[in-house]
């Protein structure tokens, strides 16, 4: 039986919110992948190198999971018209939908949000009930068929529980086994709940307390305009 697996791409996204799951997923019995973009062109990474899609939205299968990475894009294709409303169809029969990161604010924006628990990188679950969600401190959260991971490296623990509630914990401790997953970081870290506060208010500063804003920006240009 064929498990259709599409992502949803998009320019500026972070490669690592893709590239961790598709690794994983992709190594699922039956699986075929779809890497989808509006038009089927390549698209840019924050890592300064390109990824080339499978497919477009008006030629990608019915997805059985469909998967939304993040990264800074996000707040261009939130407002995105082709690539929202093809998330919100794909998501009607879709067995599985599931984002990783910011990719939480497509769902968003695709009215998929709406009531439920969900999570997204620390640095923006503060925007979640901007789309009437719940947000739940866990590094993957499952509310029904919806199942979000927190940021970027997060999508593998994403991609394993995934496996196990598809097709059973064996197969999916069978793969982490094959992709030899055992994490062990040099530090403790890794979350604000677990790392020094000045490190914690630097990174802020530096950088999240205005991505942040400008996603908040983003979204409430999004919801004005479809009000």
């Amino acid at each position: 039986m064929t498990t259709n697996i599409v992502f949803v791409l998009f320019d500026n996204v972070t490669q690592l919110d893709f590239s961790g799951p598709v690794q994983f997923l992709s190594r699922l019995p039956g699986a075929k992948t779809h890497v989808v973009s509006k038009d089927g062109k390549a698209v840019t990474t924050d890592c300064g190198f390109s990824i080339l899609p499978t497919t477009s939205v008006a030629d990608c299968p019915q997805a059985d999971i469909i998967c939304v990475p993040g990264g800074h894009g996000v707040r261009e294709a939130i407002a995105d018209t082709a690539i929202v409303e093809f998330v919100r169809e794909q998501a009607k029969t879709a067995t599985w939908v599931t984002s990783v990161c910011t990719g939480t604010f497509v769902l968003g924006a695709a009215g998929l949000l709406q009531g439920k628990r969900a999570t997204t990188h620390w640095a923006y679950t503060q925007l979640l009930p901007l789309f009437g969600a719940t947000h739940e401190q866990a590094r993957v959260v499952r509310d029904g068929n919806l199942v979000t991971a927190g940021g970027v490296t997060s999508g593998i623990d994403f991609a394993l529980k995934l496996m196990a509630l598809s097709q059973g914990e064996d197969v999916a401790r069978t793969i982490q086994l094959a992709l030899e997953y055992d994490p062990a970081p040099p530090f403790n870290g890794g979350h604000p709940s677990r790392t020094a506060q000045p490190l914690v208010d630097n990174l802020k500063s530096r950088v999240y307390d205005k991505a942040a804003a400008d996603m908040d920006a983003a979204i409430c240009a999004v919801l004005s305009a479809t009000t």
